[in-house]
């Protein structure tokens, strides 16, 4: 009797699938003595992945069985769950989604065991010869999302009826899957939405349905799930915004381009400044640059061969016609920029460069245009125009690994400054077929970049072939309060762009030496660094960055000259404050304050003004009664100082 690798782990339901000398298979895929066989469990990354994909599957058998006429695209696994995409004559109402999901509970109560067969091309495209989408992925490698080929062999998977053994259902897949339904809980499944979508992602393919649920190895695994997502739906930085009066991305002026209001001006004014002085304590000059230029310089960076599709179409400008209509000059393309590095390499290449000027650290708030497609916009964490902190460092070889070791440092120091204070590394190495440059350049920064980030002690990741194509980079993993990984900053160290830009200084022998050059942008883009710590935060922002850190709160209009008093002492130290004189009862101006999340209020009645003194009420709800004004000036100033995270 020949064995397989369920018989090797064992059947419990927690373990979906084994990896046999370093595969990953399915539980019944024959094994010899003298294989290597470990048990993927359903809750590690790689049990999760196999379980949503199994999930997939359920969900397009359903979809199936209630739509006949549905076509079957692709169904990958993703994070937190899975999607399905169809070629449906109408999009999926919320009742639809409803009946889907109601099906799916039963095909997985049915226990159907999911068999992989091997099937050749001809045969393939025979039994799919009603797949349109499946046919043009036979004889095809696809991509990593595309789960239904790629491998040494084109497989299919059946759904079959433990009872009867029919084929309950078919599909194009290279696996894995779990061995039948059952490994799936009925109770730990569901559909969430669905939206349009397009073949294979190109605009170009044809419009589509996509589904998508998640699949947890438990009930509670689940509850915990749409838990953080409501969560993280009471902190989406789009709702905040709005309802603290933050920014706005008006129609009038296009998908992608936010407005700022006065208290979001307030809030990102405060982050740059301190931004700003940690920069200039730290060796940084600044520059500016213009939001527009020709084409020539995105032609001679290279943006134009690599990063054409980000970029805004091209501007033909500056042509005029004679009398007669004759062309008198050509004119030009001109682009808007996405990035400031060309321009930066223009500044550092203005004038003769000596060594004793190296390390340059130029730095720029320098906005910049990308054409993101509509489907990826979304908010101000992926918007098309954005301001970038830009810093370009330009130095020595010699000095390239002190310098990444102390520019490393200075950014997890300023994110810490905002509050964030979990952090990982990662290292994006380069794609051979996206690249420019020697492998030995190539080793060489990726090296140094290692050597800085293993010297700050935190988790340390590889990206396989995930770097630009001029460099490799380390990225800045931080996770916010409720455990979400957002990519904060990012350094690059490039040996392209100053060659391209024939880049020199002046060594101390005289000779004319290659620069190194150092990308970072240390927030990302302000517009997304302000999401993330609305979200972080929950729009309760700590008091120095709070748009209002103090309102004072009278409890009848007798009190209102005194608050007043008290508003223009903190002013006087710098401090925001407003005085509520609306003619609402004082309960309610304490609950607005509450809702516009101001961290202190400061309460004053008869007693208070006799005394000198405010009742200090805190953000919490906890309140201190009878403080002296100077004493609650004092605790206030001391907080925004101290840059205090409350």
């Amino acid at each position: 009797m020949s064995q397989t690798a369920v018989d090797v782990v064992g059947s419990d339901r927690s373990v979906v699938a084994a990896r046999i000398n370093g595969e990953i298979k399915d539980l019944a895929t024959p094994v010899s003595d003298s294989d290597q066989v470990e048990p993927i469990a359903a809750d590690s990354p790689e049990g999760l992945a196999i379980l949503r994909h199994s999930s997939a599957h359920v969900a397009a058998q359903a979809v199936q069985k209630l739509f006949p006429e549905a076509k079957l695209g692709i169904g990958p696994p993703i994070k937190d769950g899975f999607y399905y995409e169809f070629d449906v004559p109408e999009p999926f109402t919320p009742e639809d989604l409803k009946a889907i999901e109601k099906e799916m509970v039963s095909i997985l109560k049915s226990g159907q065991e999911f068999r992989r067969r091997v099937v050749s091309e001809a045969d393939a495209t025979s039994e799919l010869a009603g797949e349109p989408y499946k046919l043009r992925l036979i004889g095809s490698e696809g991509g990593s999302e595309v789960m239904e080929v790629g491998g040494a062999e084109l497989t299919i998977y059946d759904n079959v009826d433990p009872k009867s053994g029919e084929v309950c259902w078919s599909d194009l897949c290279r696996g894995p899957h779990v061995p039948n339904t059952r490994y799936i809980p009925p109770n730990a499944v569901k559909v969430m939405r669905s939206s349009a979508s397009y073949w294979l992602g190109d605009q170009a393919n044809e419009s589509l349905q996509r589904l998508y649920g998640t699949a947890w190895p438990s009930k509670d695994d689940l509850k915990a799930y749409l838990t953080f997502l409501e969560e993280a739906e009471r902190r989406d930085h789009r709702r905040l915004g709005a309802e603290l009066d933050l920014f706005s991305f008006p129609e009038e002026i296009g998908s992608g381009l936010a407005v700022f209001h006065p208290k979001g001006g307030v809030v990102r004014r405060v982050m740059e400044d301190y931004s700003r002085k940690r920069h200039e304590e730290g060796g940084y000059e600044f520059v500016n640059s213009p939001h527009i230029t020709k084409a020539q310089l995105f032609e001679k960076s290279g943006h134009l061969d690599w990063y054409a599709e980000g970029m805004y179409p091209a501007m033909h400008l500056d042509a005029e016609m004679d009398a007669e209509g004759n062309v008198r000059r050509q004119g030009a393309d001109y682009y808007l920029k996405p990035m400031n590095c060309p321009m930066h390499n223009l500044i550092f290449s203005a004038r003769g460069r000596s060594y004793r000027e190296l390390p340059l650290r130029l730095f720029e708030f320098g906005t910049v245009y990308r054409y993101e497609k509509s489907g990826v916009v979304q908010g101000l964490t992926r918007a098309r125009g954005f301001t970038q902190d830009d810093a370009h460092i330009y130095c020595t070889k010699e000095q390239m690994p002190g310098e990444l070791d102390r520019l490393l440092t200075f950014v997890l120091d300023l994110l810490r400054d905002y509050g964030l204070t979990d952090f990982y590394l990662e290292l994006s190495t380069r794609n051979p077929d996206k690249s420019v440059g020697t492998q030995e350049e190539w080793a060489e920064a990726t090296e140094a970049l290692r050597i800085a980030a293993e010297k700050q002690n935190l988790e340390f990741v590889l990206d396989e072939g995930g770097a630009a194509f001029y460099g490799p980079k380390i990225s800045v993993q931080a996770k916010d309060a409720i455990g979400r990984t957002w990519q904060m900053s990012t350094i690059q160290v490039d040996f392209q762009l100053p060659q391209r830009f024939d880049l020199e200084y002046q060594s101390s022998e005289g000779t004319r030496e290659r620069p190194i050059m150092i990308h970072r942008a240390l927030f990302g883009s302000i517009e997304r660094f302000f999401a993330v710590l609305l979200e972080h935060y929950a729009g309760a922002f700590p008091p120095w960055l709070a748009p209002v850190q103090v309102v004072g709160i009278p409890i009848t209009d007798d009190h209102v000259a005194y608050l007043q008093q008290v508003a223009e002492k903190l002013a006087a130290r710098g401090v925001r404050v407003e005085v509520d004189t609306s003619d609402d009862r004082m309960q309610k101006k304490i609950r607005n304050a509450q809702r516009t999340k101001v961290p202190y209020m400061l309460i004053a009645g008869d007693e208070d003004l006799a005394a000198g003194a405010v009742s200090f009420r805190y953000r919490d709800g906890t309140q201190k009664n009878g403080v002296p004004v100077e004493e609650a000036v004092a605790e206030i100033v001391q907080a925004v100082d101290d840059r205090v995270q409350v």
